[in-house]
């Protein structure tokens, strides 16, 4: 079973990777924030976390799944999202230094929720069959020893600038992480046992997934 991965996300190619998953990568095109302003003015409300990740990844998916459309392609497409929040405010990726130490002033010492959404096709000759989805959730307690020195040079790095909440668990952001609880995929930006439970939920066996170099001999 092929799995088809509408995101550029080194961080998710790489959990994948490490899970004996090699994904078919493809660029999903959406205007995230054309697609947000929509939903909420058609609802005259603004999306919770949840109903965010979960809208944003399944366009992701679909317009994955559109662009493939001209193939007979056979096989799963995910689609995924991630915000964090804090006191009630959703942070997606802060793009600038400035907003990115904004960010760590407030969070350092303290606890957010990181929310990761996920949308599964199944693709049939190229056509989308059926699709489920999922929302993985995982608070994250930040050092609270963090000094300026230290948050200057990370953000230094640029690799707060382009990930939600301006952190990472599986970089450089690591060692200012305190705790998780929940599943520690699901900070990474793609939850594995949630993507799990939807490949069983499409009728099929997660190792079937399995294709790269010496993960059937694991």
């Amino acid at each position: 079973m092929r799995l088809y991965l509408a995101s550029t996300s080194p961080a998710r190619l790489a959990l994948l990777r490490a899970a004996g998953i090699e994904p078919v990568l493809i660029n999903p095109d959406v205007d995230e924030a054309r697609v947000v302003a929509e939903t909420e003015a058609a609802a005259g409300t603004p999306l919770a976390p949840r109903e965010l990740v979960l809208l944003l990844a399944r366009a992701k998916a679909e317009a994955a799944a559109s662009a493939l459309l001209t193939e007979p392609l056979n096989g799963l497409l995910l689609g995924g999202d991630s915000v964090f929040v804090l006191d009630g405010v959703i942070y997606g990726k802060p793009h600038t230094a400035e907003a990115a130490r904004e960010r760590w002033e407030r969070q350092r010492g303290r606890t957010g929720t990181l929310y990761s959404g996920h949308w599964l096709i199944e693709l049939t000759a190229g056509v989308p069959s059926s699709a489920v989805g999922a929302v993985a959730v995982a608070e994250v307690t930040f050092a609270d020893d963090l000094d300026d020195a230290e948050l200057d040079a990370y953000i230094a790095t640029g690799e707060p600038l382009y990930v939600a909440g301006a952190f990472t668990i599986d970089s450089l952001g690591a060692p200012f992480i305190m705790s998780i609880v929940g599943d520690p995929s699901t900070v990474v930006g793609l939850s594995l046992p949630t993507l799990r439970r939807l490949v069983r939920g499409l009728g099929h066996e997660w190792p079937t997934l399995w294709n790269r170099p010496g993960a059937l001999e694991l």
